[in-house]
């Protein structure tokens, strides 16, 4: 179950960068830099994140592995309001809300039901070549996670 916590937390964050996409800076594909990223061994990861816009909403589309390596992937579209909105994909979340801060920078948050699970906040660096994203939550114990993922657009 913290596999499924991280895999969440890492697929709202990406989430959350895809709704400050109206900022532009963020619209685009992802690849994650393992490098420079602090993940969990053997946890779920997401391995491309595609921002882009339909009508006035913001789509996020993640296709990454899960803990034990299978593919997976998830979608997600709304705005950057800070409202709930629905997630397909993720059998351990059915809902993001991501709210905009600024320019290059975003908070999100993953739900299952009314329980959030992970929190995190997504910042574009300044010549918008990467974004790195932070999240923490607690897994099905109890026990709290943490991951960074930095992201390298393509």
């Amino acid at each position: 179950m913290k596999a499924r916590a991280i895999g969440t937390t890492l697929a709202l964050c990406l989430v959350g960068a895809t709704l400050c996409l109206a900022a532009d800076g963020f619209l685009g594909t992802w690849k994650l830099n393992e490098a420079k990223s602090k993940l969990t061994p053997g946890t779920a990861k997401n391995s491309t994140v595609v921002y882009s816009t339909m009508g006035d909403n913001m789509m996020v589309t993640i296709d990454g592995t899960d803990a034990a390596g299978k593919p997976t992937h998830t979608e997600w579209m709304g705005k950057y309001d800070g409202k709930d909105y629905p997630v397909t994909g993720d059998s351990t979340s059915d809902a993001r809300a991501v709210k905009k801060i600024d320019d290059h920078t975003l908070t999100f948050t993953v739900k299952k039901g009314d329980k959030v699970l992970v929190t995190g906040r997504i910042v574009l660096s300044a010549d918008g070549k990467t974004r790195t994203v932070t999240t923490e939550g607690t897994d099905s114990t109890g026990k709290k996670i943490s991951a960074t993922a930095v992201y390298d657009k393509q």
